[in-house]
């Protein structure tokens, strides 16, 4: 305790005396300015002369840290002062003119639209070209390719991925087949289609379904898939158009129609029987050309044969029966009749084999 007294004494005298724990400039010896050895406030200035004189202490480092950074950042100790302002701002003006540059003027390209939303809201679509808006966060542009053709594989070719339609006539295919489609109203298809693919697999199962029910087997499997392509796709865009997707049908392309796999044997026997009979229908139909042909060209020999007649008729008549009578004659027995009696007679090589070998003799 008596040393706790004896420590407190003399800095309560200092507080009395000095103003402060830095010692004043109203009296005694102990002021911050004077000759005497009473501390110094480390704040002020430090004297004059380079170096202390006797016992007086030098500038503090913090004096010393302080003038420098007064010296190298301005008197004001901000940033560097540029015409009378600091470089801060303009720092920050061609921070802002930047940030309304790149935010403002937006490049389309020829297949592309951009979708403004200002506040998130549906304002405007951009055409290609160059194009301007209010600067973000205010308007946001969504760019959207629009001539882009995407397409949805529905089904598999794989036997373990069937994906089986009842036809009108009670039997079960397997299909397998594709959607090609685009974009046609970037705004619609960005505010109204959650999940454009999900949707677009739903309407062409859906638009699928209704007319393999309406064609037989025959047809899906055959020469009617073309058919059946033409009327997936409409139904398709006409439902599409109902939605207001902002999507537009390219094409529909079947890649598999199969009977399922317990089956298939016998389908595959029937389409060899059918591939017969048209390879048997197209000789008919080949056959019947030549012979066509043929009496065609008969027929304009007979015009040709007519048209003499008209210029010769009794000339013409004859010629045509020597050439007939020699035409028959060649082919049958020929008997020369003689008087008093008749006598037959035949060429060697029509009469029989016996009687050939005795005319010699005779």
């Amino acid at each position: 305790m008596n040393k706790l007294t004896a420590w407190l004494w003399p800095q309560g005298a200092m507080l009395n005396e000095g103003g402060g724990p830095w010692g004043g400039r109203g009296g005694g010896n102990g002021g911050g300015d004077g000759d005497g050895g009473g501390p110094r406030n480390p704040w002020s200035e430090p004297p004059s002369g380079g170096r202390p004189r006797g016992n007086r202490p030098g500038p503090a480092a913090l004096d010393e840290l302080l003038r420098r950074s007064r010296e190298r950042f301005g008197s004001g100790g901000g940033f560097p002062d540029l015409n009378g302002r600091p470089i801060w701002a303009y720092a920050l003006l061609a921070f802002l003119a930047l940030w309304i540059v790149f935010t403002s003027v937006h490049s389309i390209a020829p297949r592309e639209r951009g979708v403004i939303l200002r506040l998130g809201r549906y304002a405007g679509t951009m055409s290609p070209g160059v194009n301007f808006s209010f600067p973000a966060p205010v308007d946001q542009v969504v760019k959207q390719n629009i001539e882009e053709i995407r397409t949805v594989d529905i089904g598999s070719t794989a036997a373990e991925n069937e994906n089986l339609m009842l036809t009108s006539d009670q039997n079960i295919v397997d299909l397998a087949y594709s959607v090609r489609w685009n974009i046609s109203d970037p705004a619609l298809f960005l505010f109204q289609l959650k999940d454009p693919e999900d949707t677009i697999r739903e309407v062409a199962e859906s638009a699928m379904r209704a007319v393999m029910a309406n064609v037989t087997l025959n047809d899906a499997i055959g020469a009617g898939r073309t058919s059946i392509e033409a009327q997936v796709a409409q139904r398709m865009q006409e439902l599409l158009n109902a939605y207001r997707s902002g999507v537009r049908i390219q094409g529909v392309a079947i890649k598999q129609a199969d009977p399922p796999a317990e089956v298939t044997e016998s389908f595959k026997k029937v389409s060899a029987a059918q591939q017969n009979a048209i390879a048997y229908l197209n000789g008919a139909r080949a056959y019947a050309q030549q012979i066509t042909a043929r009496a065609q060209g008969e027929a304009a020999a007979f015009d040709k044969v007519y048209e003499q007649y008209k210029l010769a008729p009794e000339v013409t008549r004859r010629r045509m029966y020597y050439e007939t009578m020699e035409d028959v004659l060649s082919k049958v027995d020929k008997t020369i009749v003689e008087v008093p009696g008749v006598t037959p007679y035949l060429p060697l090589d029509r009469l029989p084999k016996a009687q050939a070998a005795q005319e010699p003799q005779q």
